[in-house]
């Protein structure tokens, strides 16, 4: 069975654990190294438990604790080609990554997961998504993206949990008077981040009466707000029947507790029946 734990996703870092009971990948590093070390640990981990990290772009929100965390241990790396170039010039390691390379499009072997990687549309170098699955389970992961394609649609129909990112409020985004109107341009376009409506037509899209959870991602701290964003979720999904998938949203400053990407499969054992016995026969005196 695929778990899924968010350390932390929002505008100033995401970092998120996939486990099973073989294996344990971070998806992306976006949190300082200390924080992440503390927030494994609250969450039953530890950095000596990881196998590895996946990357989803080289944006610092993803991978702010990659410096240090490949300091204190030397895990590998999972990228594409032109994330792996963007980070070797931007980043100082201490010592090489160990750097596992990852085709867009195509899927690979990992232990006893499954890993597709698909590409998303955004203001990075070659950005993408996951699709993570095991024999019982498969978990899609979609950050970062500005709008939603068809193959994102076709990547993420089968899924039973999904991580999705709904950034903004439209209406709250239209009313911020902090961010200038270029800021709010580039996060509302095709390049930049998913509003809610756009997370919400996404997930009505792919939804079936198996899906498990959702988890909703990278919220803005001031353009958002958690019970808006469910509350458009759960809409969407009540439009279309589906009433027992669980919403939430991911937090910010600490971890989201762990939640098992596929429904528990209950099986009922039945006793066979019983076999008649055949009647005595009475004496009758």
């Amino acid at each position: 069975m695929v778990r899924l734990t968010v350390l932390g996703s929002g505008s100033s870092g995401n970092c998120a654990v996939v486990s099973t009971d073989r294996t344990t990948l971070l998806i992306d590093a976006g949190l300082s190294a200390k924080q992440i070390c503390v927030r494994l640990e609250a969450a039953g981990y530890s950095l000596d438990q990881l196998d590895g990290i996946l990357l989803t772009h080289e944006h610092q929100d993803h991978t702010n604790g990659l410096e240090v965390l490949s300091g204190k241990r030397p895990l590998p790396l999972y990228a594409t080609a032109l994330t792996r170039e963007t980070l070797q010039g931007s980043l100082k390691f201490r010592t090489p990554p160990a750097w596992r390379m990852m085709t867009t499009g195509s899927a690979f072997d990992f232990q006893d997961l499954r890993i597709e990687c698909f590409p998303v549309p955004h203001d990075a170098v070659d950005p993408i998504g996951f699709v993570i699955a095991d024999e019982e389970s498969r978990l899609g992961v979609l950050s970062d993206v500005g709008f939603v394609t068809n193959l994102i649609k076709d990547r993420l129909k089968a899924a039973d949990s999904l991580f999705v990112e709904a950034n903004y409020d439209t209406q709250l985004l239209e009313a911020d008077t902090k961010r200038p109107w270029a800021t709010k341009q580039r996060i509302s376009s095709r390049h930049g981040h998913l509003s809610n409506d756009q997370a919400a037509e996404l997930i009505e899209s792919v939804a079936h009466p198996g899906l498990h959870h959702v988890v909703l991602g990278h919220l803005s701290d001031d353009c958002n707000d958690p019970d808006r964003a469910t509350q458009r979720i759960q809409e969407s999904l009540h439009r279309i029947g589906i009433r027992d998938t669980r919403v939430q949203c991911a937090q910010r400053r600490c971890l989201t507790p762990t939640i098992e990407v596929a429904r528990r499969r209950v099986v009922i054992s039945l006793s066979p029946p019983a076999v008649a016995q055949p009647m005595q026969q009475l004496a009758l005196f």
